[in-house]
C-alpha cells in the first residue's frame, strides 16, 4: 500500500485497517514459526503497511490536538502557574535537605 492511497481513507477505515494488519502480521509470524509460511517477505510487508497506517493515525491525532491547543493557550498558562509554584517549593525543600550540615565539636 502506498501512503498516498492511505491518506485518502477516512479515520474509521484506517482504524479498521490497522486492526486487520495487526492480525495479519500475527498470523504470518505464527505460520512462519510453525513452518507453514511460504513467502516470509509478507511479514515485513504487513509490518511496513501497519507502520504507515499508525503514522497517519498519529499525524491526524497531532493535527487535531494542535488545532485545539491554538484555541485555548491562556487556559493552559493559568493551569501551569500553580504547578510551577509547587515545583519551586519542592526544589527549595530538596536543596535544604541536601545542604551540608556543619559539625560543632
Amino acid at each position: 500500500m502506498k501512503a498516498k492511497d492511505l491518506r485518502e481513507r477516512s479515520q474509521d477505515d484506517l482504524k479498521e485497517l490497522e486492526k486487520s494488519l495487526a492480525k495479519d502480521t500475527f498470523t504470518a509470524r505464527f505460520k512462519n514459526f510453525t513452518n507453514r509460511l511460504d513467502d516470509t517477505s509478507t511479514i515485513n510487508k504487513t509490518k511496513r503497511d501497519l507502520a504507515r497506517v499508525k503514522t497517519l493515525l498519529r499525524q491526524a491525532q497531532l493535527l487535531s490536538s494542535a488545532s485545539t491547543a491554538k484555541d485555548a493557550p491562556a487556559a493552559e498558562a493559568k493551569a501551569a502557574a500553580p504547578k510551577a509554584a509547587k515545583a519551586a517549593k519542592a526544589a527549595k525543600k530538596t536543596a535544604a535537605k541536601k545542604a551540608p550540615k556543619s559539625e560543632a565539636k
